[in-house]
């Protein structure tokens, strides 16, 4: 499996002053699901964006993404169209470019990425805030045979992987395995910077509360 992160260069430093709050976890944790519950409670909010993903791969029921062809999306990025893509499970993925625009004009931007690109993203944005959404081993292998999706590939080597990347470290983690309206109001509090520094974290040993 490759993972090969790359990103669109701005020449004007870390971009902000908007935040960037990525999302990421194990295959089978339930990131889509939240993300989509949150969405719904921010709708009214025109500072929060949820960018769709461009990904090689048809959009489901599951994940609500902009599908390409791999010579399109190849042309894409030889287009400069992306502000990060990268390679996972043998198909690509990238955040459209516009995510800039509106973290240069001071909106939050909520993004479903891969480990592998936290790193260079913390280098390029001003103000990054990566939370973790997780499950217990068999929650997680449960949740991917039920989905059956045969994009997934290898289930127990999606649940065996891991990035060995300080940068990669979470600032949140959010244990979802109860109700998922439960665990989709923890990260709302993140995304809308409601205090959650002060619960426990992830670092404490503990997930954030709600």
């Amino acid at each position: 499996m490759s993972e090969i992160p790359a990103m669109a260069q701005d020449d004007a430093g870390a971009i902000g002053p908007g935040r960037l709050v990525l999302v990421v976890g194990p295959s089978g944790a339930g990131k889509d699901t939240l993300l989509r519950l949150a969405q719904a409670a921010c709708v009214d909010d025109h500072d929060i964006v949820f960018p769709r993903r461009i990904v090689t791969r048809e959009s489901s029921a599951d994940e609500d993404n902009v599908a390409l062809g791999f010579d399109q999306f190849r042309g894409a990025c030889e287009h400069g169209d992306f502000a990060v893509h990268w390679d996972a499970h043998g198909h690509s993925y990238a955040l459209p470019l516009a995510i800039n625009e509106d973290i240069r004009a001071g909106r939050t931007v909520v993004a479903n990425v891969s480990r592998t690109v936290i790193g260079a993203l913390r280098q390029t944005y001003a103000d990054v805030v990566v939370v973790a959404i997780t499950a217990p081993p068999d929650v997680l292998a449960a949740r991917l045979a039920a989905r059956a999706r045969q994009s997934d590939g290898n289930i127990a080597e999606r649940l065996t992987r891991s990035v060995d990347d300080r940068s990669a470290q979470a600032d949140v983690t959010i244990l979802n395995a109860g109700s998922a309206e439960y665990h989709a109001r923890q990260l709302v509090r993140v995304i809308r910077n409601e205090g959650w520094h002060d619960q426990p974290v992830q670092q404490g040993g503990r997930n954030v509360g709600d």
